[in-house]
């Protein structure tokens, strides 16, 4: 087992982000020039571009972002919903609505209720969970955990099912990890919150998450554990959000250098107004220009590596960012503790601010208005393309061999299942659209057969 250690080295990423003050404006296009080749970016590249002023090269940062996801990922929008079942928690997190000193009637969800959260999650056409819970050994352990992701998984109404969950619960043990590996989830997610230890250290006080060495390594017990995929982010506004890039760098990089692949993911959360906490506390908050920053550079820096963004975001920005490399987004979310059925009775109450309430359906129509093509495939975990073999794929070019195609058929799915006449017209005019576009013959001719099955009633067909 690796002992825990702490590969973030604090001055290094301190001189880097001083060094890069230095950078002029030839500097800024030569780094722009080098990242359109798909080939990544340096640490000290990634420091620099934090430092474009200029809004010509702002709009060049963002094109080249955008053009990287197209030409990697294409045009598809995968779409996922996350599912809290428990808000049991033992720390004390200083910008978390869970946190222990908050005096409120806490909530575990039963198997039951799990379920009825599934079936609704299902009616809004999600194929694909995040799942999420607080840290509490005693009322949220592992066992409650692996009876939950069954839950899930055993769970259908009328043509809905989930099949795949992402699991985004505290650091554990190897042992712990391995058992999640076996309950068949998809990539393990856990935010880092900060990579800068003091301030890592104030946010969680007299907490199990305190433990930043043990925090920091719960990626490379997982891969231990024989977890293929894991799903990185920092909450931006607890530290200086350049520090936290560079950090996410490195920890992708350690990865890579120990374990053969690095973060299937990067999830992108600013600071947002929660219970028994002021947004005055945090003086590292960081305004819009720079989230559009934050989210091109990563992808120019990390070129294969998915961003998330969730619906903490308001609509209006999530359009916009979206061209800047976001390739998931969250759709319908609660982010509260059997906040679905809550919902559904004309509730509403979350761990933290949402800001896009858009259902599923309006956010897809909007997502194909823009010539998106929005992806409920989970086909990648369920056939085995996952870690390095995702990865491979991925920068040969042949990832849109498989996910083109299976995200047509998801979509097609989606439109007939749970659609309007309006969305079914408009996923018939991008599967007329999209269907050129696939080069290899034999993939297009299962495509179209697929999506004819697909009409008649099959489900859960992949390439």
């Amino acid at each position: 087992m690796e002992k825990n250690l702490n590969f973030i080295d604090h001055d290094y990423i301190y001189s880097v982000i001083e060094k890069a003050k230095q950078a002029t404006h030839t500097d800024i296009e030569l780094i722009l020039d080098k990242a359109e080749n798909h080939s990544g970016l340096s640490h000290e590249e990634v420091a620099v571009l934090f430092e474009i002023k200029d809004n010509t090269q702002k709009e060049r940062l963002y094109s080249i972002a955008h053009k990287l996801k197209e030409d990697i990922y294409g045009n598809r929008i995968v779409v996922f919903a996350p599912l809290y079942v428990s808000d049991y928690c033992v720390n004390n997190c200083v910008y978390c609505g869970y946190k222990r000193d908050n005096e409120f009637p806490r909530k575990k969800l039963t198997r039951e209720a799990i379920q009825n959260e599934v079936r609704l999650l299902e009616k809004m056409g999600h194929k694909r969970i995040a799942l999420e819970a607080g840290e509490d050994p005693v009322n949220c352990g592992i066992d409650y955990i692996l009876d939950a992701i069954d839950a899930v998984y055993s769970t259908k109404f009328e043509n809905g099912a989930i099949r795949r969950i992402n699991v985004n619960i505290a650091a554990t043990t190897v042992e712990n990890y391995k058992k999640l590996k076996d309950a068949d989830i998809g990539t393990y997610i856990l935010f880092q919150e900060t990579y800068h230890k003091p301030t890592y250290e104030a946010m969680h006080p007299k907490s199990l998450k305190g433990n930043y060495e043990y925090h920091l390594n719960a990626f490379s017990r997982a891969m231990e554990a024989g977890i293929d995929d894991v799903g990185a982010g920092v909450l931006f506004g607890l530290s200086d959000y350049k520090f936290e890039v560079i950090a996410l760098m490195l920890h992708n990089e350690y990865l890579e250098k120990t374990k053969g692949v690095g973060f299937h993911t990067i999830s992108v959360p600013r600071m947002k107004k929660a219970e028994g906490m002021s947004l005055e506390q945090f003086p590292n908050l960081i305004d819009d220009d720079d989230f559009r920053k934050i989210i091109a550079t990563i992808r120019l820096a990390v070129p294969f590596t998915g961003i998330i963004l969730s619906t903490r975001e308001s609509a209006e920005l999530r359009r916009e960012v979206i061209k800047y490399g976001v390739s998931q987004i969250s759709a319908g979310s609660s982010a509260d503790v059997g906040g679905y059925s809550e919902r559904e009775e004309g509730k509403t109450a979350n761990q933290f601010q949402l800001a896009d309430h858009r259902t599923p359906l309006e956010i897809l129509k909007e997502l194909l208005d823009e010539d998106y093509v929005p992806s409920y495939c989970t086909a990648c975990y369920r056939m085995g393309r996952t870690g390095d073999r995702f990865m491979e794929l991925a920068k040969s070019g042949n990832i849109q061999n498989v996910c083109g195609p299976n995200a047509l058929m998801t979509l097609m799915e989606y439109a007939l299942d749970y659609g309007d006449k309006e969305i079914i017209e408009k996923v018939e005019k991008v599967i007329s659209r999209e269907i050129p576009k696939i080069k290899r013959e034999d993939i297009k001719t299962l495509t179209l057969k697929n999506i004819e099955l697909i009409k008649q009633g099959k489900r859960d067909l992949y390439i």
